[in-house]
């Protein structure tokens, strides 16, 4: 795919994707949405991508979506046409017109099997903080602004953040922004636990790079993709037990693995380690435990 609205750039291991509509504040569209997608996709494919970050052109990260259709932004009769109706009149939910696109492209990265470090160099209001939350570690600069300026449009929140703000945050945090709809400083995310660290604006990309280099140069890829899918998903389950079932998994079919043959090694010989296992060829067999119809 050809992108429009975003940039692709992969250089020692990193992924750099940026947001590039910056006439726009990076205002996000249908377009972006499908590209961004398609770049995640792409992604968890190339073995030579070992982690992603995302970042703005430009002076904003992303001014939420693209306002340039006024009162029907968000009418999505009037912009995709007339959704299914039931026999009673009633709306079929299940319609995929009535998806949010947000949710969709949150939903792919939360499958991701790359760490993924947001680099938040300027405003990021609606969906461009929410597209956030399932990323792994956000950084901001100075300049950053955030915003879950929902209740203020008439409209709730989306891209999943209802799942997502509150498991970062904490539910009153994450009801205070919501609540109010306010915009806030950098500042105030990082006290809010929103974003782990703040830096100038000159240090942004060489900090995000800095931690994307250590994870991609240190560690073994199979090991992370297990790690991020692990923790995330860990968030939903009733018990550690369900923890213990994967933990157990994953130590079993690793412990075998060349890699950790090789990790060990290389800690007794004192020198880096080199693992060869791909993402793409040598996730465990049990992966992806999530879509197992019986959970035994």
């Amino acid at each position: 795919m050809t992108y429009e609205t975003i940039k692709y750039e992969v250089a020692e291991n990193i992924l750099t994707t940026t947001l590039n509509r910056p006439e726009k504040l990076n205002a996000f569209n249908a377009t972006m949405q499908r590209e961004l997608i398609d770049a995640f996709d792409r992604a968890d494919k190339d073995d030579d991508v070992r982690a992603i970050i995302v970042t703005g052109e430009g002076r904003a990260f992303c001014a939420g979506a693209d306002l340039s259709s006024g009162a029907d932004t968000f009418d999505r009769d009037a912009r995709r046409g007339p959704v299914r109706r039931l026999p009673d009149g009633r709306v079929d939910y299940s319609d995929a017109n009535v998806r949010d696109g947000g949710g969709q492209v949150t939903l792919r990265i939360f499958k991701c099997l790359k760490p993924v470090i947001a680099a938040v160099n300027g405003p990021a209001v609606g969906i461009g903080v929410t597209m956030q939350l399932a990323m792994d570690i956000r950084i901001a600069s100075e300049a950053a602004r955030f915003g879950f300026v929902f209740s203020q449009r008439g409209i709730v929140p989306e891209a999943a953040s209802s799942w997502f703000l509150p498991r970062i945050v904490g539910i009153a945090q994450a009801l205070e922004w919501c609540y109010t709809g306010r915009v806030f400083p950098a500042q105030e995310a990082l006290a809010g636990r929103l974003v782990s660290k703040v830096v100038p604006a000159d240090e942004l990309l060489r900090t995000a790079q800095g931690l994307a280099r250590e994870i991609a140069e240190k560690t073994a890829p199979v090991s992370i993709a297990l790690i991020r899918q692990m923790m995330w998903r860990m968030l939903g389950v009733d018990d550690p037990m369900e923890a213990h079932k994967i933990d157990s998994r994953g130590i079993y079919t690793r412990g075998r693995s060349d890699d950790v043959k090789e990790g060990v090694m290389a800690f007794l010989e004192k020198r880096p380690a080199v693992f060869k296992n791909k993402v793409s060829a040598d996730m465990p067999d049990y992966f992806p435990w999530w879509e197992e119809r019986e959970y035994k």
